[in-house]
């Protein structure tokens, strides 16, 4: 091929590849030397373009890569497989941050849900959408498990193919672990493996045998770096057992203040363990029917036991070691100091020596009952769901009154909760709501319907309720998708004098939302249905 003259010209005065990029960025007219014209400059990159690839060397062929492994589940049902297609290429459509208006569901939002149910009933991921999956994965590390997992050896085989995907090998190093019965596998990967596919490990041999677990990190724990080790002592959470405490109280010895304190804290949550009497002793002590007496010092004893010597700014030192011997007492141990009361009742008691006391006893023992997953202590705790929020005998923090439903059995998870929405409203109720079991049935869905009704009655705005009509899409049972279809059509706007509507087009706009997105649940639900689509 054969250079025009301006093509030359433009070739000469732009000179290398990096002239021609800076003179594109900067602009032909002010770029020094670059002379000639935009459409010169076109010229002269077509002709360098060319004369780059042309002068490319043939290079040595690569190897094929391997087949990819054989994965045995099934692919879902073929209505199923079109859905996910569609879900993928929503959430590759959709503006991060863009803000979301109209009627029509958040196909990115359904992407988790559609990925959970198909989970459960042991699909892989059809071949085709397997980039889709990986890229959606890659964007959102939230889907990663579950996507993860969907996408099976297959996924592996294809990130390991593409360094966009290298996530996934990370993510999914336990994939590829050996068997924890073969203790010589495990053996050498425990040796010589990276953190993240030893981590993968411990966890499937915990998994499988708590003991061997122990058994496995004790061998390496002294050569082990203070943050690997703090690392993995988090991981013996999971199946937590008497079985553990020999080797949680030598942790207490540790020479990292962090493992240490995580040490101790798994012990307290051992209520038969030896820290927890030795707490209880302590806590007994300051404690008691005739009043409170906090610490004189933290001696030696109570910071091996994990108290930190030193509160946070704006904190008394004795009420803040108070509050940690109270939280790491077992809760079983109250009942004989205060005269046989059960938790209800020692929480009713007004405590001697002030209200501060009485709210310092209060959190320290939330923390206990969330700690020893005692549901006894938890509803004591939580109170009555009518009263108001300043009012709760353990605490009127939402987050931790949260954490402290967790402990409840389901049932009675739901029903306080809705009893709560009942009378206090959803504006307070976004962190309760989140500690609820999916999807969201019987009184504390019909209490959400009924509650969003009343704001719209009272004249507010849906976005003043967005993050509970957010988490109404994703959890409210399909079957209120009836009850709302009447709502939307109360909702219904009428024009104000100037011809504007008012808050009654926004809400009927956001319950066609939530309607269609309940239907939509709904049909994806059935579409994974193992059999014939219905």
């Amino acid at each position: 091929m054969t250079a025009t003259a301006g093509e030359e010209r433009s070739g000469e005065a732009c000179g290398d590849w990096g002239e021609l990029v800076g003179a594109a960025l900067l602009g032909t007219g002010r770029r020094r030397g670059s002379g000639g014209s935009p459409r010169e400059l076109l010229d002269a990159a077509a002709v360098h373009t060319l004369r780059r690839r042309a002068g490319l060397r043939p290079a040595e062929a690569a190897p094929r890569p391997r087949p990819a492994p054989a994965d045995p589940r099934p692919e879902p049902p073929e209505p199923a497989r079109r859905r996910l297609a569609q879900l993928l290429a929503g959430r590759a459509g959709a503006g991060a941050g863009s803000g979301r208006r109209g009627a029509a569901p958040d196909l990115a939002e359904l992407l988790p849900q559609w990925l959970a149910v198909a989970g459960r009933h042991g699909y892989r991921a059809p071949a085709a959408l397997l980039p889709a999956l990986l890229d959606a994965a890659r964007a959102r590390s939230d889907l990663r498990p579950q996507a993860l997992a969907l996408a099976g050896p297959r996924g592996m085989w294809l990130a390991g193919l593409n360094p966009d995907w290298r996530f996934a090998l990370r993510a999914g190093a336990a994939g590829g672990l050996p068997d924890p019965e073969d203790t010589a596998a495990v053996r050498q990967l425990w040796q010589e493996g990276l953190f993240a596919e030893r981590a993968g490990l411990l966890g499937a041999v915990r998994a499988r045998d708590p003991a061997a677990a122990v058994r496995l990190l004790s061998s390496t724990w002294a050569t082990e770096r203070a943050e690997d080790r703090l690392m993995f002592l988090d991981s013996l959470r999971t199946g937590l057992s008497a079985g553990d405490e020999p080797f949680l109280e030598a942790a207490l010895d540790d020479r990292s203040r962090n493992v240490r304190a995580t040490a101790a804290e798994l012990l307290s949550a051992l209520p038969q363990s030896a820290l927890a009497r030795r707490m209880a002793r302590r806590a007994l002590a300051c404690v008691g029917p005739d009043g409170v007496a906090p610490p004189a010092d933290c001696d030696a004893g109570m910071l091996r036991d994990g108290v930190a010597e030193r509160p946070p700014a704006g904190r008394g030192e004795r009420s803040w070691w108070l509050g940690q011997l109270v939280e790491a007492a077992p809760l079983s141990c109250w009942r004989d100091r205060f005269g046989g009361l059960d938790a209800a009742a020692i929480v009713a008691l007004p405590m001697p020596g002030g209200e501060s006391w009485a709210e310092e006893l209060h959190a320290a023992w939330c923390r206990a009952a969330v700690r020893q997953r005692d549901p006894e202590w938890a509803a004591a705790l939580l109170g009555s769901p009518a009263a108001p929020t300043a009012t709760a005998p353990g605490t009127a923090s939402l987050a931790e009154r949260a954490r402290l439903l967790s402990v409840l059995p389901e049932g009675e998870r739901a029903g306080w909760v809705a009893r709560f929405i009942g009378a206090h409203g959803l504006s307070e109720a976004f962190q309760l709501l989140g500690a609820c079991v999916v999807p969201w049935a019987g009184p504390l869905g019909r209490a959400v319907v009924d509650a969003l009704d009343t704001a719209r009655e009272a004249g507010g705005y849906p976005w003043s309720f967005s993050g509970v009509m957010g988490l109404a899409e994703r959890c409210l049972d399909p079957a209120e998708a009836g009850r709302l279809e009447a709502l939307t059509a109360a909702a219904q706007p009428e024009a104000d004098a100037c011809g504007t509507a008012g808050a009654g087009a926004y809400w009927a706009e956001a319950f066609q939302r939530l309607t269609a997105t309940l239907r939509l649940r709904a049909a994806m639900a059935a579409e994974l249905a193992p059999g014939p689509a219905v």
